[in-house]
């Protein structure tokens, strides 16, 4: 599964500003709701509860935040990168700026189950990462990432 399956140019947002972990979760989860019409605090508790298994920071100041939801059909992605890196308990002690928050089906789809190794192989991309944190907006973001894409 492609990035751009499950990513739109709109679900990018450069310059986030949070001033912790939960909250940024909160916010970006938000986001995703509205966008998909779902309850806010239904996905905010499924990210927050996924988050209590394990920092999903994947070390180098980045992490992709995921979580299980019943009621979409098709994963979905909300890209941010903070205006100032957050404490996120990564794998490496770093703080975070750069996310992926990914939200898949609960009963996915055998393709369903390729996005998350996709952003994760995305973001591995020390140049793509580089890029992104330089991206002035949210297109800008989002075609560094896209580019990863072979």
């Amino acid at each position: 599964m492609q990035i751009s399956e499950f990513l739109l140019p709109d679900d990018v947002i450069v310059g986030v500003r949070a001033p912790d972990k939960t909250r940024l979760l909160t916010e970006l989860a938000g986001r995703a709701a509205a966008k998909l019409k779902l309850v806010p605090d239904d996905v905010a508790q499924a990210v927050l509860a996924r988050e209590q298994l394990g920092s999903t920071g994947m070390g180098g100041g980045v992490a992709i935040p995921h979580a299980r939801i019943s009621s979409i059909k098709e994963p979905f992605g909300l890209l941010a990168c903070t205006q100032r890196p957050i404490a996120f308990d990564a794998v490496d002690g770093a703080p975070v700026d750069v996310l992926l928050l990914l939200l898949l089906p609960k009963d996915p789809a055998p393709d369903h189950l390729h996005a998350l190794a996709s952003a994760a192989r995305a973001l591995r991309d020390a140049k793509a990462v580089r890029a992104l944190r330089k991206a002035r907006d949210g297109t800008e973001a989002y075609n560094c990432l896209a580019g990863t894409e072979r």
